[in-house]
């Protein structure tokens, strides 16, 4: 169950995907909230904590999404945000641990390049909201994987430094995430995590890296758990 009552928020017909930041966000728009509830609610939201919630309530809607069929929802900035959201996070939950969970993140990533040039992303108020909307510039895999984690960086420096200062030390976590995964696309040009569930070879550097289980998603809010 998601840490808020907010989940239960039904969605105006206006707005229909106000439902999915209701529930992904429990914080709202509370720029007041306090510093271990705000972490409660990142470490929820990247611990696989919403996963039974997203399966239960979002199924339908994620297929939809996946299906190209919400992609209306990107002519406004929350809604592109929560677009985003469906593609690349709730994707994870309902398909964890199979190759479907990752199908979407470039379909994420569009969007979310779309919405930094057509001023979407800086219409998005709360530092929240910003992170979830840069999310799949370092999941999506590929060629300019590192230039893309470059403006992950820089964009998570930016969102720490106008974050209400109680806050604060959660995004330079983030930001710090950030710059660890980036050693790791340099390393590998990949997601070696991910080889088993795509069915790829491991190098024999992946294999003893794989080995270690102290990947940079896992490092911010400490879980077993995996999401990218």
């Amino acid at each position: 169950m998601s840490p808020s009552d907010a989940a239960g928020v039904t969605a105006s017909p206006a707005q229909p995907w106000r439902d999915v930041l209701d529930f992904w966000f429990p914080e709202g728009r509370n720029a007041d909230v306090g510093l271990e509830i705000h972490r409660k609610h990142w470490s929820w939201r990247m611990q696989g904590g919403a996963d039974e919630a997203i399966v239960t309530r979002f199924s339908e809607l994620t297929v939809r999404g996946a299906e190209n069929k919400l992609n209306h929802w990107a002519d406004d900035p929350e809604g592109r945000l929560s677009l985003i959201i469906v593609l690349d996070q709730f994707s994870r939950s309902l398909w964890r641990s199979k190759a479907r969970a990752f199908a979407q993140d470039a379909a994420a990533l569009r969007l979310a390049m779309e919405g930094f040039a057509n001023g979407h992303y800086e219409a998005l108020k709360m530092p929240w909201f910003k992170i979830a909307h840069t999310q799949p510039l370092g999941h999506c895999e590929g060629p300019d994987h590192l230039e893309r984690i470059d403006l992950l960086i820089r964009l998570r420096g930016d969102i720490t430094s106008n974050a209400p200062d109680h806050l604060q030390q959660i995004y330079r976590s983030l930001e710090k995430q950030a710059e660890d995964v980036r050693q790791v696309i340099s390393a590998f040009s990949r997601h070696p995590h991910r080889n088993q569930i795509l069915g790829r070879q491991s190098t024999s550097a992946e294999r003893e890296y794989i080995k270690k289980n102290d990947f940079p998603h896992l490092r911010a809010f400490p879980s077993d758990r995996c999401r990218d």
